[in-house]
């Protein structure tokens, strides 16, 4: 079977963007089609200033929400990062691979970077290299598909650009895996600024739809989510970037069209407020599941748990191998 594995990083809560992005096809398609892995990626969470209490309270969160979600431990494996040392291990070998200057043109790095530097803080060196972290938690399981939204895409040809470099100076030791996309809303955008996305590292806001809201919370955001000028509902993401991201989000709730959407419709209000109601029931089953998950905490430390075995077991014989072919001498089985 093809392998997949993708992640969430727990540094906000999470949003409309990674359900309808990611998390729904998940559960949906990927974990039926394929050998998969879904990770609560904690490591990247400590790239930036954080409290630590929170970072753990969010990967519990974000566990819960993939179960809600639909994923299925009997059909796929969901685990923690930091509880598989593998990541950790291939990571600094990969480092040995990768260069400065690749470092360097990750688009995310220079935004976050420069954003750091004017509010006048320090940016941390895992900032920078938490790509190779990223590679090593994909290269571990010999992944095929990694099904990303649009702007993590260039993180997976990294992954793919050191598989390849790595196989051709030691010896061929990893899968090359491949970025993939969910056809509508890839990346759900901000719904007060419609050409941002939509994130979770953003706290607070209007324009985020998180999970968890209430749908009280979740039609006020929608009803005032900025729109265009003009009065045509029409569907153009340059320029109409406002339209288009309601468009998109309805789509994704009702297995429709953008463009042919947009021509049932002659007034902002009523494509608010049916995108309103679509995204409350689309969330409706994940936030009741996730309430009955909280309510049985033994149970989703089992998942884990169990999870972390099974990723352990798949990526511990593909991290020997690299350091082998590196040039890594072999542990030393100590007598007792």
């Amino acid at each position: 079977m093809t392998r997949v594995f993708s992640g969430v990083k727990p540094t906000g809560h999470l949003t409309l963007g990674n359900y309808l992005g990611a998390m729904r096809q998940w559960a949906a398609e990927d974990q039926h089609r394929s050998d998969a892995l879904f990770c609560v990626v904690d490591l990247h969470a400590l790239t930036v200033d954080h409290d630590p209490a929170r970072v753990r309270r969010l990967s519990r969160q974000a566990a819960s929400l993939l179960l809600a979600a639909g994923l299925d431990p009997e059909l796929c494996t969901v685990f923690v990062q930091s509880h598989v040392d593998e990541h950790a291990r291939l990571s600094y070998v990969l480092e040995c691979v990768a260069t400065d200057g690749e470092m360097r043109r990750m688009i995310q790095y220079r935004e976050k970077a420069a954003r750091e530097r004017e509010r006048g803080g320090s940016v941390r060196l895992s900032l920078l290299t938490y790509p190779v972290l990223m590679a090593a938690d994909i290269l571990a399981y010999g992944t095929d598909d990694v099904p990303v939204g649009n702007d993590q895409t260039q993180h997976v040809e990294l992954a793919r650009d050191l598989a390849v470099r790595f196989n051709q100076r030691y010896g061929h030791t990893f899968v090359v895996p491949r970025a993939t996309n969910p056809a509508v809303a890839a990346r759900v955008m901000n719904l007060q600024e419609p050409t941002s996305k939509m994130g979770k590292s953003d706290d607070v806001g209007p324009g985020i739809v998180y999970l968890l809201d209430e749908p009280d919370v979740v039609r006020k955001k929608v009803m005032r989510a900025v729109t265009d000028s003009g009065r045509e509902v029409v569907y153009d993401r340059e320029t109409r970037p406002g339209l288009a991201n309601l468009l998109e989000i309805l789509a994704a709730c009702t297995g429709g069209e953008p463009a042919e959407l947009a021509g049932g419709y002659d007034s902002y209000g009523a494509l608010k407020k049916d995108t309103a109601e679509a995204v409350v029931e689309v969330l409706r089953p994940v936030r009741e599941r996730h309430k009955e998950l909280c309510a049985d905490p033994g149970h989703v430390e089992g998942v884990l748990r169990e999870g972390a075995e099974k990723a352990r077991a798949m990526a511990r014989p593909t991290v020997d191998a690299a350091y082998r072919a590196i040039g890594l001498l072999p542990p030393v089985n100590v007598a007792r």
